[in-house]
């Protein structure tokens, strides 16, 4: 594979983020009683996650 190819591979893998947020938000949410406010807060989370991810691969 080349660096392009791996590069781009991560790039769309950091999309993962928002799915990842969103499970692991309702997960918190529903065990503590908030399902809405914890996918909400997962989501943002998930967000905040991915643009992190890719400053970071663009800084390659």
């Amino acid at each position: 594979m080349s660096e392009t190819e791996e590069s781009k591979t991560q790039w769309e893998n950091s999309g993962l983020f928002i799915p990842a947020g969103l499970f692991i938000g309702m997960g918190i949410g529903w065990a503590l009683g908030y399902l809405v406010q914890g996918l909400l807060v997962g989501l943002g989370a998930g967000f905040l996650g991915m643009a992190i991810a890719r400053l970071m691969l663009g800084k390659r």
